[in-house]
């Protein structure tokens, strides 16, 4: 089943908000760090404990939350993307296609360490996607 989440991103206090929100909404959350990730080689000492991705589950509720930033930086009203997980490898290459048309691709579709293809684009009118396809997760 092919659904859209809210990815939020922060400037270093994604711990601290996303665990205002587990609060706020009774939800699980689960962090993993850039320190804990297989890219912690790739980046400065001073990233190692920030959030490399959060996500807080409340039944169908996710929201979705990290430090990292794309190329532009951190600019704050700019800082939430709609993430689609797509279904299969066929879904996402289309709406990877069809979304990145006049638009900019952030992030080309390929593998993940996280064993998912994954890709970023900024469509036509500005607004920032993620496409995910997991095809090890459960639909």
């Amino acid at each position: 089943m092919t659904n859209i989440n809210a990815y939020i991103n922060f400037s270093g206090n994604c711990s601290q908000a996303m665990t205002f929100y587990k609060e706020c909404l009774e939800a699980e959350l689960t962090m993993q760090t850039v320190g804990e990730s297989p890219i912690a080689g790739q980046c400065p000492e001073g990233m190692q404990g920030q959030i490399m991705h959060a996500t807080l589950s409340r039944g169908p509720l996710v929201v979705m939350g990290s430090d990292m930033v794309g190329p532009g930086g951190f600019v704050e009203g700019n800082n939430v993307a709609l993430l689609v997980n797509c279904s299969s490898e066929e879904e996402i290459n289309t709406f990877f296609s069809r979304f990145s048309n006049a638009g900019k691709v952030l992030d080309p579709l390929k593998m993940q360490f996280w064993g998912a293809m994954f890709g970023v684009i900024t469509d036509k009118f500005g607004i920032r996607w993620m496409f995910n396809y997991d095809k090890n997760q459960k639909q």
